[in-house]
């Protein structure tokens, strides 16, 4: 029987991925550097540090991942700011989720300062998460199943009790991997590269009603 929720945020909670692709271009830019949004596509829900990381190596840019992501982060925070808003559903799947006192958790590939400026920008409070598991937090990012796991540790619940709620294919093969069930939600992805999730829909306003009552 489902307990627990555990939502990804990028892609599901707020749609960020333009932001960070357009922050990470810029600081690319700043290296002299000339990226193209299709350059991230691969690493997208795999972590900043892939993010960044496996396009600099695809360009054969020799970085310093701390010192890049912070400039990353700090384009993110002024380009996020008043611009970045929940994903339709967003806050009412979640008190949906509470109605029927499912156990949240927040488990995000992001760094922990990305994270609080989505949080900040799309009025969610974290206390609405029993558990909060970012990039930091395991040692293998998505699509190991990792930090799924964590998450359920975390709130006392086994995999096989959550539902993972993911919006990117690495996501989802991580959810499935941890033992969780998955649900989809085709904001970066199409349905069909979605298909290993057990339900799949367009937006959080239209969640199938199976994958909060099993």
């Amino acid at each position: 029987m489902i307990r627990g929720v555990l939502f990804d945020m990028d892609g599901v909670l707020a749609d960020s991925e333009s932001f960070i692709c357009q922050a990470a271009i810029m600081m690319f830019s700043e290296l002299g550097s000339k990226v193209t949004p299709a350059d991230f596509q691969p690493f997208i829900g795999t972590g900043e540090n892939m993010y960044i990381g496996g396009v600099a190596a695809k360009y054969g840019i020799s970085v310093d991942i701390l010192s890049v992501k912070a400039r990353v982060y700090e384009i993110y925070g002024n380009i996020a700011k008043g611009n970045l808003f929940p994903l339709p559903g967003a806050h009412e799947f979640i008190a949906s989720c509470l109605k029927e006192k499912l156990i949240l958790a927040l488990a995000t590939s992001a760094d922990k300062i990305k994270m609080e400026i989505n949080l900040q920008e799309i009025g969610l409070s974290a206390s609405i998460f029993k558990s909060i598991v970012t990039g930091a937090d395991v040692e293998r990012k998505k699509p190991f199943p990792d930090i799924y796991i964590k998450a359920a540790q975390e709130l006392g619940l086994e995999p096989g009790e959550c539902l993972v709620v993911e919006d990117a294919v690495s996501g989802i093969r991580a959810g499935k991997a941890a033992g969780c069930r998955c649900l989809a939600v085709t904001t970066s992805f199409r349905a069909d590269e979605l298909r290993e999730a057990d339900w799949i829909c367009n937006s959080l306003l239209n969640v199938p009603e199976a994958a909060i009552r099993w």
